[in-house]
């Protein structure tokens, strides 16, 4: 009896002086983290041919994207391409309040421009809700702002003509776009616009 009693004050003990007495009491630690290759801002097809080779491809093979070009189709996206931190797409009086999301196998990660990195935002392989594509970017913006659109269609025109100028397959896409609205948390007036699948072309 007195073997039990002993257990039961040190266990009591530790939970008062926050020592970890099982799952529950551990700590959520910050976002998982993935740092991105530096994008390439050099080089590539000539601007008119990649406009006359520009077409949406709904069928494109499992093969992952490279960690290159996922750098370079996030930073035509909405990567930042000035010291004074404005990006390559415009927003309303520069707002930049938009997101982008990588749907991967891994998990759907957000773009973090600044540091060119991936924060994980839900881990999950959620590629089937978007028509298994080894790749879908989601572009968000506020839904009752009239601009959200145009920010997002210029985001989605300028990975379409990067993903021309390399050869990856790439269609546009609204129906099943908001598959991940609830788990995304999104800023409150948020939503996902456009869901944009990429892979290699069979």
């Amino acid at each position: 009896m007195k073997h039990i009693v002993s257990i039961l004050c040190l266990a009591l003990l530790l939970g008062m002086t926050g020592f970890p007495l099982g799952p529950a009491r551990v700590a959520a630690g910050p976002a998982e983290t993935a740092a991105l290759p530096k994008p390439d801002m050099s080089g590539g097809m000539p601007l008119m041919e990649a406009l006359a080779k520009r077409r949406s491809t709904r069928t494109v093979s499992g093969e992952p994207i490279s960690e290159r070009d996922l750098s370079n189709l996030l930073w035509a996206a909405w990567g930042i391409n000035r010291p004074d931190g404005k990006r390559t797409v415009p927003t309303a009086r520069n707002r930049q309040d938009a997101r982008v999301f990588a749907v991967l196998e891994s998990g759907v990660w957000l773009y973090d421009a600044a540091a060119n990195a991936l924060v994980k935002a839900v881990d999950i392989d959620a590629r089937s809700r978007f028509g298994g594509a080894p790749l879908t970017l989601l572009y968000a913006a506020r839904a009752d702002d009239e601009t959200g659109g145009m920010h997002v269609g210029s985001m989605y025109q300028n990975v379409a003509l990067y993903c021309a100028s390399v050869g990856l397959g790439d269609v546009v896409k609204i129906t099943g776009r908001g598959g991940l609205d609830s788990a995304l948390k999104l800023p409150e007036g948020y939503k996902i616009l456009v869901a944009h699948s990429i892979g290699r072309p069979k």
